[in-house]
């Protein structure tokens, strides 16, 4: 997403003309673009974006438990009791 954002800034300081990124050459304001394309195909090639869901739906689904469990006035999952 960086790279998206990078890209777009380029593109809209040298669409205006604005500072030093106007003399610079199309290739280089666009590069980000190209940047973003490789990222996105290395992380789905190597299966980082499939653990980082997988780890983003284990974080809720922990909650969730220990939500129900203090609900219920049980020990979370570290042993602790809750509060009252």
């Amino acid at each position: 997403m960086l790279f998206l954002l990078l890209g777009l800034l380029g593109v809209g300081l040298k669409y205006f003309e604005v500072g030093m990124v106007a003399g610079w050459s199309w290739w280089i304001v666009l590069s980000p673009f190209a940047m973003a394309v490789a990222w996105w195909a290395w992380a789905d090639w190597s299966g980082y974006t499939k653990r980082k869901v997988v780890e983003r739906e284990d974080a809720r689904k922990q909650a969730r438990i220990d939500r129900q469990r203090s609900n219920m006035g049980l020990p979370g999952s570290k042993g602790q009791r809750p509060k009252r």
